[in-house]
């Protein structure tokens, strides 16, 4: 087998040419994720220090700090605070703790660091900012967080003749870090 000059090359019958052009992806790389309303956001990777998949006995409750504040959480030496992102945008449901892992965004600003707790992660993809537009029907407690946002299609649904839409709005983290919101 080895021996099969086809084995050297990666070449057989089955194989595609050697030479194949890749995509290279357009626009910048971010994360997406969803808050417990169900509403998807968006931060760029670049304000990103890491994502974390925390048990919530891991994060330490403090009394007499901001309602938004879930806790602490220690990251290899270093406590940061994890706050309710939902929570901070508006949204009036907590996010539930009775689950194995709460998924954190670290999120840093200088030397300002915070955990940022959503409800799910989708994953990181390429968004192309040049068709970001300025933010519709957005909550007032919001609006001083929002970058932009991208107008998504969903399925179309025969019934109601069009295709509804779906809103994946682009956070600034360094306008949540710096928020006087968490002195409340």
């Amino acid at each position: 087998m080895i021996g099969n000059p086809d084995f050297l090359t990666g070449r057989g019958q089955d194989q595609a040419p050697e030479f194949q052009e890749l995509e290279s992806p357009e626009g910048e790389l971010h994360l997406r994720f969803f808050v417990t309303s169900g509403d998807e956001f968006a931060l760029p990777a670049t304000g990103i220090r890491e994502v974390i998949a925390s048990p919530p006995d891991r994060i330490t409750p403090i009394p007499n700090v901001s309602p938004l504040l879930l806790g602490t959480l220690n990251v290899r030496g270093r406590v940061i605070w994890v706050a309710d992102l939902g929570q901070f945008l508006g949204d009036p449901t907590a996010l539930s703790t009775d689950r194995s892992e709460i998924s954190v965004i670290a999120v840093e600003d200088q030397d300002t660091m915070l955990g940022l707790a959503v409800d799910r992660i989708v994953g990181m993809v390429w968004l192309d900012v040049e068709e970001l537009q300025m933010p519709t029907n957005v909550p007032d407690g919001m609006a001083p967080f929002l970058r932009g946002e991208w107008l998504q299609s969903k399925e179309s649904d025969p019934s109601k003749g069009d295709a509804s839409h779906r809103h994946l709005r682009l956070l600034d983290q360094v306008a949540i870090l710096r928020s006087a919101r968490w002195a409340a």
